[in-house]
């Protein structure tokens, strides 16, 4: 796995510090940030997503909060091409 640093949190303190990479081989990210409080993911149940679609979250996922001010370290389709 080959991956590249794109962003941490500006000003962010040594023990607290969301951080964006990508894979360049797969152009997947990886996130580093807080997990969703019980409420959060509640919230999210509630709201679900696609009809049909379980609002369950799998073992295997989560949720997290990402901070706005880490959208800018998101890469755009045309940018993540591996």
């Amino acid at each position: 796995m080959k991956l590249r640093f794109l962003g941490i949190i500006p000003n962010s303190p040594v023990q607290d510090c969301p951080t964006v990479w990508l894979d360049e081989e797969t152009g997947d990210l990886l996130i580093q940030s807080y997990k969703a409080t019980e409420e959060e993911v509640k919230a999210c149940r509630e709201i679900g997503s696609i009809p049909g679609h379980s609002t369950d979250v799998p073992e295997h996922e989560t949720v997290i909060r990402l901070p706005a001010v880490m959208l800018q370290y998101i890469p755009r389709p045309e940018e993540s091409t591996p």
